[in-house]
């Protein structure tokens, strides 16, 4: 009898690092259920109030979606202090050459249909008889808007830091982004001609017959 109770203390000693790791994994589960930070008590408030910022930001990003004219006029001015910061500064001319390139990405984003002809077949209508299919962006308007406005509010940032100040000379660099737009705008353009596509969706055309006319002709003949 001793040693059967020695046995089975030493199988519930056994089971006893099982038992503490099923339940610190169920405390860990109920903390990020309830919105908690399960590594310490101290790191809670920030993460709830990280939690309640991205709430707020997504709401407002959610109410600005059927206003797009107040959104780009908000992104014009962002745009606006970045440059007049850059100009009085006289210099982090390497953040905007690299935010002049991240914009020509997005621009390409923009004009591209979601589904591109080359690989997959034509999907737009190229015939008057064709079924009416509006045409649908790889990158959409309001995607388009968020990463443009966000860059620049990141460049703006970055333009507090030293480190990034480069010296360069920046008409090179002027230069060299304006061959770089003309390029990609004239293949851009050409693949628009190539595939029979327009980058903006100008609602279902409409067809009118012949047959009022004919009716017209038939009873002055009457």
């Amino acid at each position: 009898r001793e040693r059967e109770r020695e046995r089975r203390g030493v199988c519930d000693l056994g089971a006893l690092p099982s038992l503490v790791e099923h339940r610190s994994l169920h405390l860990f589960m109920d903390a990020h259920l309830h919105g908690e930070d399960p590594v310490g008590g101290s790191s809670g408030p920030l993460f709830r109030w990280r939690d309640k910022f991205s709430r707020k930001a997504q709401y407002c990003l959610d109410k600005s979606t059927p206003h797009p004219l107040a959104r780009w006029l908000g992104s014009v001015v962002v745009a606006a202090i970045y440059s007049v910061r850059v100009y009085f500064l006289q210099g982090f001319y390497i953040v905007t050459y690299g935010l002049g390139i991240y914009i020509l990405n997005l621009m390409i984003g923009f004009l591209s249909p979601q589904v591109d002809p080359e690989t997959e077949g034509p999907t737009l209508p190229s015939k008057g008889s064709d079924e009416f299919k509006p045409f649908i962006r790889r990158l959409p308007e309001f995607k388009f808007w968020y990463s443009l406005t966000k860059a620049f509010c990141v460049a703006f940032i970055l333009t507090f830091f030293s480190i990034f100040d480069v010296p360069v000379f920046w008409p090179i660099l002027l230069l060299y982004w304006i061959v770089l737009f003309f390029l990609t705008m004239k293949r851009q353009i050409r693949h628009m001609i190539k595939y029979k596509y327009i980058p903006f969706s100008v609602g279902k055309q409409r067809y009118r017959g012949k047959h009022p006319q004919s009716d017209k002709a038939s009873s002055s003949r009457d």
